[in-house]
């Protein structure tokens, strides 16, 4: 998934806030602070966790773990139920919500970008209650 940098009248809505109201209002199981976690998690990815220095596509279990490392750091031992009570209950909604704004035109996707490449990450319970530490994941 990426973002894109520059809008076009073809692509991506000019209000991206305007936006998530309008897909929870097609699919209301996500809060609208997922969304706005997945922009922060794909950026979080690409410059913290993966190091890039050019951005580049990022893989569904790619954007799972740099989303879970963000979640750790910025919620820590209350990660889990931060995201629990967004509607995130497995790996499959984090890219569910990603395709939402693959949907809305406020990512892209490559056409080999499946929402399957998303299920069964990791086990969120484990990944981010047992998985959580004082010392930020390096």
């Amino acid at each position: 998934m990426s973002k894109e940098s520059q809008q076009t009248p073809d692509w991506g809505p000019s209000d991206p806030e305007a936006a998530i109201i309008e897909i929870r209002r097609k699919d209301p199981r996500y809060a609208a602070d997922a969304y706005r976690f997945a922009f922060e998690g794909l950026d979080y990815t690409l410059r913290r966790y993966l190091k890039l220095e050019t951005p580049r596509h990022v893989t569904g279990p790619e954007l799972c773990e740099g989303m879970r490392r963000l979640a750790l750091e910025q919620f820590g031992f209350m990660a889990y139920d931060v995201w629990k009570s967004w509607g995130i209950h497995c790996t499959r909604d984090l890219g569910q919500i990603i395709f939402n704004l693959v949907d809305a035109k406020l990512l892209r996707a490559t056409d080999e970008d499946r929402i399957e490449d998303f299920t069964d990450v990791f086990d969120l319970k484990e990944a981010l209650v047992e998985g959580f530490s004082f010392n930020p994941p390096e």
